[in-house]
């Protein structure tokens, strides 16, 4: 009571003369007073672990918690990756020809067989222009005497021109000689004798002539040939047919088109197998092979896995994206796989690392942090975690735990708090 009258107001020291003195109250009550006082002041300076356990365990009973050991096992490691589908095969079909479009036999979706039409185109023009390539051909092969089913001559002296001018040249020349040995004896005019060596020397230069003309002849034969042979080919080539066997993924062209060379017309896809490339981070560079199983699944069919192997790496890093494609080929028979469909990857490695795994009803997560509960002795410990491969059951743990730890697992939905009391059960 000393103490409560040194901090008394100066101006009111003369209360205690003008009021009758309070009765003193009894020591036991002060006492009770003074631990009433000291007990909620206690309480609100304790420390804040206090304050959690007294939380945890505010309904007089511990938690039923599972205890599950961090186990070290030995994992094959499994590259996970992303990339898109693509066609096995895709081409851009154009004109070879010039000519209006007669028919249009495919269009986009259809399925089309190797060599199936798919444009046709008039023509008329490809004709005449194969008669007039045949009629030249003919003339050739009649002017060098060849008989039907004859491609060429033997010898060039066995065309009739040749033969010809042999017949006459041999006539020149033993006149030629008659002449000359006339001329000797004085019984020929000197007159006569020269114009009978004209007559021989025209004759042979005819004859030589004769052989150049064959063998020209002989050349344009395998020039109208091959003449014969293109405007074949045009004609054919009236009629565009499918590359490859696969479906119509685009088409440009209609009925009654004029169509110039190398117009696109349509877009053929072979999606029988599909390609399908990714991006793996460089440092699984040694983890991939050619010839891998490669299982991948899409959007669009949640439920199934679609199962390949690995056909080609690129040799190269890309520098932006420290990453290199891998491409691989998945059957498509059924087509339920399509060109630009976002697929994800599993490759088992041959990699093999040693691991610590939790099961995954231990592991929690809470604004982007996972995290376990340690038993120690009768407590909950909360432990920050990082975690790497998720398989069926278990999770992995890269860092935060060691081998042998014991980890709560909840019972019955109970919810696991730092610091609270448990009781294990089996």
């Amino acid at each position: 009571m000393e103490g409560v009258r040194m901090t008394q107001d100066p101006e009111r020291e003369d209360l205690p003369a003008r009021l009758p003195p309070a009765p003193r109250p009894p020591v036991r009550f002060a006492a009770v007073a003074a631990g009433l006082f000291l007990i909620p002041f206690g309480m609100g300076c304790s420390s804040k672990p206090a304050g959690r356990q007294v939380e945890a365990s505010a309904n007089g009973r511990p938690l039923s918690v599972q205890v599950a050991k961090v186990e070290l096992r030995q994992v094959r490691r499994t590259v996970e990756s992303v990339g898109s589908l693509f066609p096995y095969e895709e081409v851009t079909v154009s004109s070879e020809v010039e000519g209006k479009v007669e028919e249009v036999v495919a269009d986009v979706g259809d399925r089309v067989n190797q060599g199936q039409p798919l444009v046709k185109i008039l023509p008329i023009e490809l004709k005449l222009g194969l008669d007039q390539q045949r009629a030249a051909f003919e003339q050739a092969r009649a002017r060098l005497g060849l008989a039907d089913g004859e491609e060429d001559l033997k010898e060039v002296k066995d065309a009739a021109e040749v033969k010809k001018a042999a017949a006459d040249l041999n006539d020149a020349d033993v006149k030629y000689r008659r002449a000359r040995s006339l001329l000797d004896k004085g019984l020929l005019p000197r007159e006569t004798f020269d114009e009978t060596e004209s007559r021989f020397k025209a004759a042979r230069a005819a004859y030589d002539l004769s052989i150049q003309a064959v063998q020209n002849l002989r050349a344009q034969l395998a020039q109208y040939r091959a003449s014969m042979a293109l405007a074949q080919k045009k004609l054919s080539d009236s009629i565009v047919r499918a590359p490859f066997a696969g479906q119509v993924r685009e088409r440009t062209v209609s009925p009654g088109q004029y169509l110039r060379v190398q117009t696109p017309l349509m877009v053929i896809v072979n999606v029988d197998p599909v390609r399908v490339r990714l991006q793996v981070p460089e440092k699984m560079a040694g983890w991939i092979q050619s010839g891998q199983r490669v299982t991948v699944s899409v959007e669009a069919y949640p439920e199934k896995s679609f199962t390949g192997k690995i056909w080609r790496i690129n040799p190269s890093v890309d520098q932006q994206t420290r990453s290199y494609d891998v491409e691989a080929l998945i059957a498509n028979r059924d087509g339920l796989l399509k060109p630009g469909f976002f697929v994800k990857a599993n490759i088992p490695s041959e990699k093999v690392e040693s691991a610590l795994f939790v099961p995954r009803k231990g592991l929690q997560y809470s604004y982007g942090v996972y995290k376990v509960f340690v038993v120690e002795g009768n407590t909950l410990h909360e432990r920050e975690v990082r975690i790497g491969e998720r398989p069926k059951d278990d999770v992995e743990i890269v860092d935060g735990l060691t081998e042998g730890l014991g980890v709560a697992l909840p019972v019955n939905g109970s919810e696991l708090r730092d610091r609270a009391l448990i009781e294990v059960v089996p």
